[in-house]
């Protein structure tokens, strides 16, 4: 049975797996992983750096069996590709799904979050409840259920690395990353993805020369909330294709 190791985005946890995990089970072992500082994981204050989470996720990973394929999905996508980056041995199979790290320089979002302030006041805003019916409706277009959104939400007010994202995500992390060739690697994204769109695809692939590309009609950028189902077997016939013996 394939072993996949899921690591989320900003802002929260292995929760944003737990549908697909349960679609999965029996086909699949899904490792959903918690990083320190998100979620309701308290922070290390040890982690400093892309590379000292990377290294978190690698005994993570290490933990969960021997070549596990690693799924990463936005910032978990970043700390996956600096892991495959630096410790290839480790990683069977990868999967980056919209992962953060291309254009940083010129996109909005990361340059309105240069501030500390800034960074605090859009995280108290994204877990506020009075604006989340205007966050269900732009962040999650195909719906899902109440509670799993404002778990979703929740979750931010929790995450104490949210701020730190911005500081240690940066060109010169990205530019500084050695090609990933030596582990099958597949670029994962929705074709209308608002929060990281694929257009980045070409800057990413630059890191991950030999990567497979695909894009999903009807996904946004949390099919793993949204279409759960859709979304399983999707990363189920990708790790199944990675993990393949060569």
């Amino acid at each position: 049975m394939t072993t996949i190791v899921a690591v989320h985005g900003n802002g929260g946890g292995a929760s944003r797996f737990a549908a697909v995990a349960a679609v999965l089970r029996g086909r699949a072992d899904l490792v959903a992983v918690t990083l320190p500082g998100f979620s309701t994981v308290p922070r290390d204050p040890s982690l400093r750096t892309m590379s000292d989470y990377a290294d978190h996720l690698a005994e993570l990973v290490a933990a969960a069996g021997p070549r596990p394929v690693v799924l990463g999905h936005g910032i978990g996508g970043s700390f996956a590709l600096d892991l495959a980056s630096r410790r290839p041995e480790l990683v069977g199979g990868l999967v980056l799904h919209a992962p953060v790290g291309a254009h940083l320089d010129t996109r909005l979002f990361p340059r309105l979050m240069s501030t500390a302030p800034a960074r605090a006041a859009a995280k108290r805003l994204i877990a506020a409840r009075l604006p989340r019916p205007l966050w269900r409706r732009l962040f999650f277009p195909h719906g899902a259920p109440r509670h799993v959104l404002d778990r979703f939400f929740d979750e931010y007010r929790a995450c104490e690395a949210f701020g730190q994202m911005f500081e240690i995500i940066t060109p010169e992390w990205f530019e500084s990353l050695a090609p990933v060739t030596s582990v099958p690697t597949v670029l994962l994204w929705g074709a209308g993805d608002r929060v990281l769109r694929s257009g980045q695809t070409e800057a990413i692939a630059a890191k991950v020369p030999t990567a497979e590309v695909v894009v999903r009609e009807g996904w946004d950028h949390f099919p793993m909330i949204e279409q759960p189902e859709e979304y399983a077997d999707e990363i189920l016939a990708i790790s199944t294709r990675l993990a393949a013996p060569v």
